[in-house]
């Protein structure tokens, strides 16, 4: 293991290897990596969490390999799981004994797929499958779509122990792409986006105080503003792709644009202010 994989995952092997080491050595491996005090709840789900993966990884595929507690930095939290098969990087979070599907769950799961996506090198090409597990929810029907974007992110599926190997077949059957080598998918650096500050910074690094100063919301710099991100925005819609836009001025100058592009209609665009 390279010093830049260490402590980003509690316990990691191939599929192989896991289904035929002891529940008690993987635990160990990860008590072993866990470097606060490990509660009775958590160690319960782990306990869960590798019985239901043994149960059901032999029907789907051997070929592959697993992550437990998967470090996303950005977050700061794990992933309970991630698993490498074929093309697809599948994103587990366990609710153990949970019956339903709760939205805060949803946006977590979901949460660590877009992350891995933008902010983890070599996951930026993966298709990446998003799939919350709530134990004891009742069946339903796995729906498998991608997003509007088109940018290799699954929407997220839910999931209980009993639908497990039916969802990662449907995922499996409707994906197609390269194959992801784990040894280079684990070494991949993490490189989040500058903060708003940060980008700020750099962006204006070359600017005097005074050029700064004088960057007016007058009329004729609004509509030009205005105007600007208008194109942008529809360009982003266009393409399915995603787009940031910085924007400096007097204090006024945000509420003023916020009304210009609600008048244009331009209702999905989102603002920071500060």
């Amino acid at each position: 293991m390279t010093e830049n994989t260490l402590n980003r995952h509690f316990y990691s092997d191939s599929i192989v290897s896991f289904l035929a080491t002891s529940d008690e050595a993987i635990i160990g491996e990860m008590v072993k990596n866990n470097n606060f005090g490990l509660e009775p709840t958590q160690r319960d789900a782990w306990v869960e969490e590798i019985r239901i993966l043994k149960s059901f990884l032999p029907l789907v595929s051997t070929q592959g390999n697993v992550y437990f507690e998967y470090s996303i930095p950005r977050l700061g939290k794990r992933v309970d799981v991630v698993i490498v098969i074929g093309p697809v990087l599948f994103v587990l979070e366990f609710k153990v004994g949970e019956k339903e599907f709760l939205a805060h769950a949803i946006d977590q799961v979901w949460d660590y797929a877009l992350d891995l996506k933008n902010f983890h090198e070599s996951s930026h090409e993966c298709i990446i499958a998003p799939i919350l597990v709530a134990t004891k929810a009742p069946d339903q029907m796995s729906v498998v779509a991608k997003t509007h974007q088109n940018d290799g992110i699954l929407l997220p599926i839910k999931s209980n122990e009993q639908t497990l190997s039916d969802v990662f077949e449907k995922v499996l059957n409707f994906t197609d792409g390269p194959i992801i080598d784990p040894e280079t998918w684990v070494s991949g650096r993490y490189q989040p986006t500058p903060t708003i500050i940060e980008a700020a910074t750099a962006l204006y690094s070359g600017h005097s105080v005074g050029e700064i100063s004088r960057s007016d919301a007058g009329a004729t710099n609004l509509t030009s503003t205005t105007h600007t991100i208008s194109e942008i925005i529809e360009w982003a819609k266009t393409n399915s792709k995603k787009a940031i836009c910085f924007v400096t001025g007097v204090c006024a100058g945000p509420q003023k644009l916020d009304r210009l592009l609600r008048y244009k209609g331009n209702l999905y665009e989102r603002f920071l202010k500060g």
